[in-house]
C-alpha cells in the first residue's frame, strides 16, 4: 500500500531588497534619483524642488530608512557614461547598501531604452526595485517589464525628436549667419554683452605671432617651443603647446573674419558622438561675421606654405621629403644634378670631424648615379654672405629691377574674377533654397556651388601669392635702403628673410632672393 502524497505549500515571503532577516522586518533602505537635463535657472530650480520633495518622501515613511539623494546635475539622460551620481548610486546597489530606489519617472531614470532595461535587470537580480511615481510602475511587479519597456521606449522617441527639434533650430541659425562659438578656449576672440565675438588684444597678438613665424620659415614644434620660452598660455590656460594646436590656428578660417559652421555633425542621438562632415551634412560658410585679426592674403599665404612644406620633394622621381626649418638653409638647399634636396650631416673622415651638407640621395640611395659635391658649412655660408654683399655691391641696378617685378605683379592682378564668382554663387545660393523647399533634386546647382568655390579658392591663392611676392619686394628694398655696410659674417635671421632657394652645382653656386633675383657665385 502506498502512502498519499502530502504536498506542503509554502508561502513566498514579501520581501525587498537585501534584506535577510525579514521576520525582524528591518526597515527598508531607500534611495532617490533625481537630475535635470540642462544648466538654465529653472531647471535648476525644478532639481533642487526634486532633491528637497525625494528627502522629504523617504523620510517620513516610517518602514523606510533614508539611503540618501543621488543627484545628476545639467547632465543628459541619453546616455550613463557621464552622470556620476547615477553611476554611484548603481554602484551601492550592487554593494548592498540600498533596498529600494525611486525617482520622478522614466525619463529622468533614463531616456535609452536598451540603457533603461539594462540597470532595471541588473537590479532586479539584486531584488532591488526602481519606483517610477509619475507612471506609478514598480519593476518587481509582474507586468513592470512590460510597462517599463514601452514607457522607456516613448522616452526615446521623445529624446529623439527633441535633437531633432535641436538640429532643424540650430540649421535655422545657421541659414542666418549666426555663429556660434565657445570663446572660452578661442584664442584671440572674446564675447561682448550681445554675445558676439570681439577680438581679445592681448591674446591677438599671440595668433599673429604665430602666423608670422610661420611664415618666416619656423616648424610647428619651433613655434610652440617658442611661445613656451616666453610663458605663453594656451586658449586653455596651459602652458604646454602642442604642434596640432598651433596647426588648428593656422587653418582657423575664423580668424580672417569668416566661419564654417557644422564642421562635424552628430550621427548618434543617444552616444552624443560627433564625426568630421564630409558633405554627409550641409555646411554654411559665413564670410565677414564678425572683424578679422589675420589679413586675407596672408592667411591665404599661410595656406600655400603648409600644402608646400606637405608635398615637399626632390630628386629625379620626385620622392616626397619631410620638411625641416632648423636651420635657415633647411630644406631650401637643393642639388643642381639631380634636384634633390641638400641635409645638414655631421661627417666623420678619416677621424676628421665636420659639419657639411650633402644631396640626401647620396645619403639614402645605395648606388646613387648623383655625384654632387659634398659642401663644407662654412663654405656654404660664406657663398651666402657673397650674394648678399653683391646684393649691396650693386643697389641701384638691383632696385630698378625690383621695381619691375612690383609692376608686373600689379599687372597680373584680377580681382574682378572673384567678383564674378562671388555674383554666380549668390545666384545658385537662391536657386539651391527653391529646388529644397520643393524638394526636387538640387545634385547639380550643389556640384556646381562646389566648382566655384575651388576656382574662388584658386583666385584666392593666386591673389595671396602676388601679395606675398610683393611683401618679399618690399622687404628686400627696405633692406637695400638701410644696409649701408656689406656684412660681415652669416646671419641665420637675415637669410631667413631674404633667400628662397641655392642650388648646389660643381663650380658655383646660385643663390635666388625671395624677389625673384637670382645671383651666381663661384664654389
Amino acid at each position: 500500500m502506498t502512502t498519499a502524497k502530502n504536498v506542503m505549500v509554502i508561502p513566498a515571503r514579501r520581501r525587498l531588497g537585501n534584506t535577510v532577516q525579514a521576520e525582524e522586518r528591518p526597515k527598508l533602505r531607500v534611495a532617490a534619483y533625481c537630475r535635470v537635463s540642462t544648466d538654465s535657472d529653472e531647471q535648476a530650480t525644478s532639481y533642487e524642488a526634486q532633491v528637497e520633495h525625494y528627502t522629504a518622501f523617504i523620510k517620513q515613511n516610517s518602514e523606510w530608512e533614508f539611503a540618501g539623494i543621488f543627484a545628476d546635475d545639467g547632465i543628459s539622460g541619453t546616455n550613463t557614461k557621464k552622470r556620476e551620481e547615477f553611476n554611484r548610486m548603481i554602484g551601492e546597489c550592487m554593494a548592498g547598501n540600498i533596498d529600494l530606489i525611486v525617482t520622478k519617472s522614466i525619463s529622468r531614470f533614463a531616456r535609452n531604452t536598451l540603457d533603461c532595461l539594462k540597470y532595471i535587470r541588473e537590479l532586479k537580480e539584486k531584488n532591488i526595485p526602481v519606483f517610477f511615481e509619475k507612471e506609478n510602475i514598480n519593476t518587481m511587479d509582474s507586468k513592470g517589464e512590460v510597462l517599463l519597456t514601452i514607457m522607456a521606449s516613448l522616452a526615446q522617441q521623445e529624446s529623439q525628436s527633441l535633437s531633432q527639434n535641436v538640429k532643424l533650430g540650430l540649421q535655422y541659425r545657421y541659414q542666418n549667419g549666426e555663429v556660434q562659438v565657445n570663446h572660452n578656449r578661442f584664442l584671440g576672440y572674446t564675447k561682448d554683452e550681445d554675445g558676439h565675438l570681439i577680438i581679445e588684444p592681448v591674446e591677438a597678438e599671440v595668433v599673429k605671432r604665430i602666423y608670422r613665424e610661420y611664415l618666416e620659415g619656423a616648424s610647428l614644434l619651433q613655434i610652440c617651443r617658442s611661445l613656451k620660452a616666453d610663458s605663453i598660455l594656451t586658449a586653455a590656460n596651459k602652458p604646454h603647446w602642442r604642434p596640432e594646436t598651433v596647426k588648428k590656428i593656422l587653418q582657423n578660417e575664423k580668424y580672417i573674419g569668416d566661419a564654417l559652421l557644422q564642421k562635424t555633425y552628430t550621427v548618434d542621438f543617444l552616444t552624443k558622438k560627433r564625426v568630421k562632415n564630409n558633405g554627409i551634412v550641409p555646411q554654411y560658410y559665413v564670410e565677414n561675421s564678425h572683424e578679422a585679426i589675420i589679413p586675407r592674403d596672408l592667411y591665404m599665404q599661410v595656406q600655400e606654405e603648409m600644402v608646400r612644406r606637405a608635398n615637399l620633394r626632390g630628386g629625379k622621381d620626385g620622392k616626397k621629403r619631410v620638411y625641416s626649418s632648423k636651420y635657415a638653409l633647411s630644406s631650401i638647399v637643393y642639388c643642381g644634378q639631380c634636384g634633390d634636396i641638400y641635409r645638414r650631416v655631421h661627417w666623420n673622415n678619416r677621424g676628421y670631424k665636420s659639419i657639411v651638407w650633402r644631396c640626401v640621395s647620396r645619403l639614402e640611395e645605395k648606388g646613387s648615379e648623383c655625384t654632387a659635391p659634398t659642401i663644407n658649412e662654412e663654405t656654404l655660408q660664406t657663398a651666402v654672405v657673397k650674394t648678399i654683399n653683391e646684393l649691396l655691391a650693386n643697389k641701384e641696378p638691383f632696385l630698378q629691377a625690383l621695381q619691375k617685378n612690383v609692376a608686373t605683379i600689379l599687372n597680373e592682378e584680377n580681382d574682378n574674377a572673384t567678383n564674378d564668382i562671388d555674383s554666380k554663387l549668390e545666384e545658385l545660393q537662391q536657386q539651391l533654397l527653391i529646388q529644397a523647399k520643393s524638394k526636387n533634386d538640387y545634385e547639380d546647382v550643389a556640384d556646381e556651388i562646389y566648382r566655384l568655390r575651388e576656382l574662388k579658392q584658386n583666385a584666392l591663392v593666386e591673389n595671396a601669392e602676388r601679395e606675398g611676392k610683393r611683401q618679399r619686394i618690399a622687404e628686400i628694398n627696405d633692406f637695400l635702403n638701410e644696409q649701408s655696410c656689406q656684412l660681415e659674417e652669416y646671419d641665420e635671421q637675415l637669410v631667413r628673410r631674404l633667400i628662397e632657394k641655392v642650388t648646389v652645382f660643381h663650380d658655383k653656386f646660385a643663390v635666388e632672393f625671395k624677389s625673384g633675383v637670382e645671383i651666381d657665385v663661384e664654389g
